[in-house]
């Protein structure tokens, strides 16, 4: 029986998936799920991840700029923990490389010159690709000291529906939620409403200074029932901008698995509401419990529109490193809609690719628009992103090519020599919180700084094996001569002080997933 469900249930998914798709439209992901749902738990789940389409190789010369809004999401690497510690590979369209990357933080130096940010790069031999080089890109946020956190005004929206009824899911939430409440001091405010059937307040605005009655509100929640999530979201915005707070954090925490089943639960109105709640200065944070019927693209992208972060809690130690080690991270934005634009330059870069961020490329023509919406950076934040770099010549030459334009055919003008010394530019457009006018930082890198492998910096190679590993797990045709043995050689020599373990942690995950890798291969 089970293995006619393997086949039947998937093929009916494909002959379906129109009609399921949350665009309307066949969305390859769902036969992913079947087949990682039978894997995991011997039947069939509904697990939602939206497709992702590796980023190509793209010609300096005919394409010299690369946009894209940073991300400091890390939910996929959760995501993918999870799997493989079921005894699973992730669905290839869970691993997004820059969650990965971005899951640690790295050794850039913080901002001195008043700036809410800095920004580093590092450039060295590629190592799944002899020939070729890698360049880093990592931002820095502002820290806040001790004590110095603005404090707070949250809204804990929990969803208690029935799909919540599991050891994973509302257990582990509000044990999540109790570590947060001891985090908080006794000037923040925390009130707590909750959505099944209905929406409604459990607990209103109550200072912290009163700790035991959040605690004991939130050990009495129970699951059952249908999911109104789109009323939990307006009920949790009213209690947030009724009780707001113009020099705190103001902030909802929407705690769910995602199933959204009665009310507002299209994705499209779902998002087009929190984009309207955004608004209001009212920040998102949105944390993913549980799988089986997880819908991880919807929570993404109302994290995304609603100004926020979006993790996903598979253990309390997850919640320790987002709700306690990072909570400043987590709360605290210091700088929005921050846009990486960088300009290659054809004398220097026959063709280059962005590793990941493929649902965060940008028009050109978006960078200088300030009403385009793009990522937050939180206190203390790393955010890092690769370029893989073909040198001008053959290889860069054989690459896809478009046809002779006949109306307009582009001009070959020759690179200025001025700049034969450099790479590319990278620029980055930001905004401080509550200015709708962005500012402009932008700085070249030079030819001369690039290392040999056996030069670069811990931190590069420690963040290009996590990278390494993305690839293999989504199967990527970009992936070289990448395999297991290289990302656990790279990763173990590169583990630095790892002072929360989580490299070591890392390095663990890459040989389970050997493993099974290898299981699956016999």
């Amino acid at each position: 029986m089970k293995k006619m469900y393997r086949y039947f249930i998937p093929a009916l998914l494909v002959v379906m998936g129109c009609a399921l798709a949350p665009s309307g439209g066949f969305n390859s992901s769902y036969w992913e799920e079947a087949e990682a749902g039978m894997e995991e738990t011997g039947g069939f789940n509904t697990n939602e991840f939206d497709h992702i389409a590796d980023n190509p190789f793209l010609r300096a010369a005919e394409n010299p700029l690369s946009t894209f809004s940073i991300d400091v999401d890390t939910a996929g690497y959760s995501i993918t923990r999870y799997f493989i510690n079921h005894g699973s590979l992730p669905p290839k369209s869970s691993v997004r490389i820059e969650e990965l990357i971005n899951y640690f933080d790295y050794d850039y130096l913080p901002p001195r010159d008043g700036r809410p940010f800095t920004v580093h790069t590092e450039t060295a031999e590629c190592p799944w690709n002899p020939g070729r080089l890698l360049t880093r890109i990592g931002i820095k946020g502002e820290e806040f000291p001790p004590g110095q956190r603005p404090k707070a005004n949250l809204v804990f929206l929990l969803d208690v529906s029935g799909s919540m009824n599991e050891p994973n899911k509302l257990p582990l939430l509000k044990s999540a939620m109790e570590l947060l409440v001891n985090r908080l001091g006794g000037t923040d405010r925390v009130a707590l409403c909750v959505y099944a059937g209905a929406a409604g307040t459990v607990l209103p605005p109550t200072s912290c200074d009163n700790k035991n009655r959040i605690l004991e509100a939130l050990r009495k929640l129970s699951a059952g029932g249908s999911t109104a999530g789109g009323a939990g979201i307006e009920l949790a915005y009213k209690l947030a901008e009724e009780n707001i707070d113009p020099a705190g954090i103001n902030r909802v925490i929407l705690c769910t698995d995602g199933d959204f089943n009665v009310g507002i639960s299209n994705r499209s109105d779902l998002t087009d509401l929190i984009r309207e709640k955004a608004q209001s200065g009212v920040y998102l944070t949105v944390l993913g419990f549980g799988m089986g019927n997880y819908r991880d693209g919807t929570l993404k992208q109302l994290a995304s529109k609603g100004n926020g972060n979006y993790g996903y809690i598979d253990t309390i130690e997850e919640a320790q490193k987002m709700l306690g080690d990072q909570l400043a991270g987590t709360l605290v934005t210091i700088a929005q809609d921050v846009k990486i634009q960088v300009e290659f330059n054809p004398a220097t870069v026959g063709a280059y690719r962005l590793l990941g961020y493929e649902n965060r490329i940008m028009r050109s023509e978006d960078f200088n628009d300030d009403t385009v919406d793009a990522g937050d950076i939180g206190a203390g934040h790393t955010v890092t992103a690769f370029y893989e770099i073909i040198p001008p010549g053959e290889e860069a030459a054989r690459l896809p090519e478009i046809d002779p334009l006949k109306y307009s055919p582009a001009p070959v003008i020759p690179p200025s020599p001025a700049y034969a010394d450099e790479f590319l530019t990278v620029k980055v457009r930001y905004k401080l919180p509550k200015e709708a006018e962005s500012r402009l930082l932008s700085f070249p890198l030079k030819t001369a700084s690039v290392r040999a492998a056996k030069d670069a910096s811990p931190d590069f190679n420690f963040a290009a094996s996590v990278a390494a590993f993305g690839m293999l797990l989504r199967d990527s045709p970009y992936k070289g001569n990448a395999d297991f043995g290289m990302v656990t050689a790279m990763a173990g020599r590169s583990l630095g002080e790892d002072r929360f373990g989580y490299r070591e942690k890392f390095l663990n995950m890459a040989e389970a997933a050997q493993k099974i890798s290898a299981a699956r291969k016999k």
